[in-house]
Protein backbone atom coordinates (compact mmCIF):
# COMPACT_ATOMS: atom_id res chain seq x y z
CA UNK A 1 0.00 0.00 0.00
CA UNK A 2 2.38 2.51 0.65
CA UNK A 3 4.26 1.70 -2.22
CA UNK A 4 1.61 2.73 -4.52
CA UNK A 5 1.11 5.50 -2.67
CA UNK A 6 4.73 6.78 -3.43
CA UNK A 7 4.49 5.85 -6.53
CA UNK A 8 1.40 7.92 -7.11
CA UNK A 9 3.31 10.97 -5.14
CA UNK A 10 6.27 10.73 -7.29
CA UNK A 11 4.41 10.53 -10.60
CA UNK A 12 2.21 13.41 -9.63
CA UNK A 13 5.33 15.48 -8.73
CA UNK A 14 6.78 14.24 -12.20
CA UNK A 15 3.73 15.26 -14.10
CA UNK A 16 3.31 18.66 -12.27
CA UNK A 17 6.57 19.98 -12.81
CA UNK A 18 6.29 18.69 -16.79
CA UNK A 19 2.89 20.81 -16.83
CA UNK A 20 4.77 23.99 -14.96
CA UNK A 21 7.54 23.86 -17.68
CA UNK A 22 5.12 23.50 -20.42
CA UNK A 23 2.75 26.51 -18.94
CA UNK A 24 5.24 29.15 -19.20
CA UNK A 25 5.33 32.03 -21.76
CA UNK A 26 8.61 31.47 -24.03
CA UNK A 27 8.69 35.58 -25.28
CA UNK A 28 6.73 38.57 -23.49
CA UNK A 29 6.40 41.79 -24.81
CA UNK A 30 7.15 44.68 -22.01
CA UNK A 31 5.27 47.88 -23.00
CA UNK A 32 3.66 50.01 -20.51
CA UNK A 33 0.94 52.36 -21.63
CA UNK A 34 2.57 55.84 -22.87
CA UNK A 35 5.63 54.78 -23.08
CA UNK A 36 8.21 56.55 -25.26
CA UNK A 37 10.15 53.51 -26.10
CA UNK A 38 9.14 50.41 -28.13
CA UNK A 39 7.85 47.42 -26.40
CA UNK A 40 10.82 44.88 -25.15
CA UNK A 41 10.98 41.72 -26.11
CA UNK A 42 11.47 39.26 -23.34
CA UNK A 43 12.21 35.78 -23.21
CA UNK A 44 10.80 34.56 -20.26
CA UNK A 45 12.24 30.58 -20.86
CA UNK A 46 15.67 31.40 -21.14
CA UNK A 47 15.71 34.01 -17.84
CA UNK A 48 14.11 30.48 -16.42
CA UNK A 49 15.54 27.80 -18.37
CA UNK A 50 19.22 28.86 -19.18
CA UNK A 51 20.03 31.45 -16.67
CA UNK A 52 18.43 29.72 -13.59
CA UNK A 53 16.97 33.00 -12.41
CA UNK A 54 14.57 32.27 -9.42
CA UNK A 55 11.32 33.12 -9.87
CA UNK A 56 11.24 36.02 -6.53
CA UNK A 57 13.78 38.16 -8.23
CA UNK A 58 11.14 39.38 -10.77
CA UNK A 59 8.00 38.29 -9.27
CA UNK A 60 8.56 39.49 -5.13
CA UNK A 61 5.41 40.22 -4.47
CA UNK A 62 3.77 36.82 -4.58
CA UNK A 63 3.46 34.07 -1.62
CA UNK A 64 4.10 31.06 -4.48
CA UNK A 65 5.02 32.89 -8.42
CA UNK A 66 5.08 29.41 -9.77
CA UNK A 67 1.06 29.27 -8.90
CA UNK A 68 0.12 33.04 -9.52
CA UNK A 69 1.62 36.27 -10.47
CA UNK A 70 0.78 39.96 -10.56
CA UNK A 71 1.19 41.94 -13.50
CA UNK A 72 4.14 44.39 -12.10
CA UNK A 73 1.40 47.33 -12.60
CA UNK A 74 -0.66 46.45 -10.00
CA UNK A 75 1.66 47.36 -7.57
CA UNK A 76 4.09 50.05 -9.54
CA UNK A 77 1.64 52.56 -10.74
CA UNK A 78 2.64 53.92 -14.75
CA UNK A 79 2.92 57.35 -13.41
CA UNK A 80 4.33 57.64 -10.02
CA UNK A 81 5.69 55.96 -7.27
CA UNK A 82 3.22 54.93 -4.44
CA UNK A 83 3.65 52.91 -0.74
CA UNK A 84 7.47 52.51 -0.89
CA UNK A 85 6.47 50.81 -4.79
CA UNK A 86 8.88 52.31 -7.44
CA UNK A 87 7.24 53.46 -10.61
CA UNK A 88 6.96 50.51 -12.85
CA UNK A 89 9.67 51.71 -15.72
CA UNK A 90 11.88 52.28 -12.48
CA UNK A 91 11.24 49.07 -11.25
CA UNK A 92 11.76 47.32 -14.35
CA UNK A 93 15.03 49.13 -14.97
CA UNK A 94 16.25 49.05 -11.58
CA UNK A 95 16.09 45.32 -11.50
CA UNK A 96 16.66 44.42 -15.25
CA UNK A 97 19.74 46.84 -15.89
CA UNK A 98 20.97 46.06 -12.00
CA UNK A 99 21.36 42.26 -12.72
CA UNK A 100 22.30 42.60 -16.24
CA UNK A 101 25.27 44.92 -15.17
CA UNK A 102 25.91 42.29 -12.62
CA UNK A 103 26.27 39.14 -14.77
CA UNK A 104 28.04 41.27 -17.06
CA UNK A 105 30.80 42.24 -14.84
CA UNK A 106 31.07 38.82 -12.60
CA UNK A 107 30.45 36.58 -15.56
CA UNK A 108 31.88 38.80 -18.50
CA UNK A 109 28.69 38.02 -20.57
CA UNK A 110 27.04 40.86 -22.83
CA UNK A 111 23.67 41.31 -20.95
CA UNK A 112 22.40 44.52 -22.44
CA UNK A 113 22.85 47.86 -20.74
CA UNK A 114 21.43 50.35 -23.20
CA UNK A 115 18.21 51.68 -23.93
CA UNK A 116 18.38 50.59 -27.66
CA UNK A 117 20.16 47.55 -26.84
CA UNK A 118 16.14 46.33 -24.88
CA UNK A 119 14.07 48.81 -26.71
CA UNK A 120 14.67 48.31 -30.30
CA UNK A 121 12.54 50.12 -32.89
CA UNK A 122 11.02 47.44 -35.84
Amino acid sequence: MKKKVWGGLIIGGILFCVTLVFALPTELQLKLEGAKFPAVKFNHANHVDVYKIDCKVCHHAEADPTKEVKKCVECHDIAQAKDKALKAMDAYHKTCIECHKKVNGEEGKQAPVKCNDCHKRS
